[in-house]
């Protein structure tokens, strides 16, 4: 086995932050892993390596998903953070509310909501999206949802944002973000099911504990994850299909004349930009990469954006074809540690492109505006200037 090839990439620069992908492109053709010698990182930078380290939790663990020891100390016990068998009894119950059956009852009132939200939207003509439509749908599905009131709804956008940046390195965006993922830990350790909307999931995570389906003291750490991991993903993912549709009005007209395409449109929206670009893991051995050695106990990055655009993996992967579905992407992450919340982002997802392709021609945008971030990728404004209805 041979040592992997060695980069002063920082992978946590403004500049690659904003735009991974020449990057990606580069460390990917130097090879399966590269060690940045700025961060101290392993990256994994194609598609195959990456699946299967998310699938070989003996080798690659999550006990160091963030690139600082603070968080990962903090999220010590999560489900987020933990290997089986600690792992699959704890996210047993996240994933009980989320399981296909338990949000077949929340499908007609997301898609509801999607509809005459989009509706009031086009009626207006122009509007800022991610305020009006990317933040505005998945707080308020999710604050209904876990049974969020008063100042902790008002909350939820700030504590998603920094409960995702403290995962970054011990840069300014991680030490200005810990007083504000803090708040949200602090709420969460002190919540009781009483300060939660009756017949909501949240409830239901306190009855789990209360019969013993999770260990004691657990279900504020079960609440933290649904907001610390559900809400700045689904912002990004609800703002990039806004921005892609624009861009690529041709895509937009493939799924309303073929409605069935939703769900491929969606896929190809993740594997295209998504919402995650590097989730850490921890080597628990030497761990050989396609004959390349990644040492024991180094901190590891998985490039999920870097595996999602492989020419190994995908045909003509820079291009932006919803009828690709690529249900295969890595966006959600794979094996053990899944996304969880998958199924309630589809929902909302799906309801947002379904609604924009019965009511929209053309979406005339201005300029998008992003913010260097450190673990998510996403839009801070997009300016729709004017909608052509369909």
């Amino acid at each position: 086995m041979t040592t992997p090839p060695v980069s002063d990439i920082d992978l946590f620069a403004d500049e690659v932050a904003l735009d991974p992908y020449p990057v990606y492109a580069e460390l990917r053709d130097q090879g399966p892993v590269v060690h940045l010698r700025k961060n101290d990182v392993y990256v994994l930078t194609r598609y195959d390596v990456v699946r299967d380290a998310l699938a070989d939790w003996e080798s690659f663990s999550s006990t160091s998903i963030a690139f600082n020891p603070m968080a990962n100390e903090a999220l010590t016990g999560t489900s987020l953070a933990s290997d089986p068998p600690a792992h699959t009894q704890l996210r047993a119950t996240l994933t009980e509310n989320l399981s296909p059956r338990a949000l077949r009852g929340l499908k007609v009132r997301i898609e509801a909501k999607a509809d005459a939200l989009v509706a009031e939207l086009v009626e207006r003509g122009s509007f800022e999206a991610v305020d009006a439509l990317a933040r505005a749908f998945p707080l308020e599905v999710v604050a209904d949802l876990i049974g969020f009131t008063g100042h902790v709804r008002d909350n939820m956008l700030r504590w998603g944002q920094a409960a995702m940046q403290v995962l970054g390195p011990m840069n300014r965006r991680t030490a200005e973000s810990f007083p504000i993922a803090g708040e949200l830990y602090g709420w969460c350790s002190q919540v009781e099911a009483a300060d939660l909307a009756e017949g909501s999931v949240g409830r239901g995570i306190f009855d789990a504990e209360a019969r013993g389906a999770v260990p004691p003291g657990t279900a504020g750490h079960i609440i933290h994850q649904y907001l610390g991991a559900g809400v700045d993903t689904t912002v990004a993912a609800i703002g990039n299909i806004v921005a892609l549709f624009a861009a690529h009005p041709e895509q937009l007209d493939l799924v309303r004349a073929d409605p069935s395409l939703v769900p491929a449109a969606f896929n190809e929206v993740l594997r295209f930009w998504p919402p995650v670009n590097a989730w850490g893991r921890r080597a628990t051995r030497d761990v050989d990469v396609d004959g390349t050695v990644v040492p024991a106990g180094s901190q590891t990055a998985v490039l999920l954006g870097a595996g999602n655009r492989d020419p190994r993996h995908y045909e003509n992967p820079d291009a932006f074809l919803v009828e690709r579905n690529p249900v295969d992407h890595l966006s959600f992450g794979y094996g053990p540690h899944g996304c969880a919340g998958q199924g309630l982002a589809r929902l909302e997802a799906h309801a947002v492109i379904e609604a924009l392709s019965r009511r929209v021609k053309r979406l005339v945008v201005g300029p998008e505006v992003r913010v260097p971030a450190n673990i998510t990728r996403s839009i801070e404004k997009l300016p729709v200037l004017e909608v052509i209805p369909a």
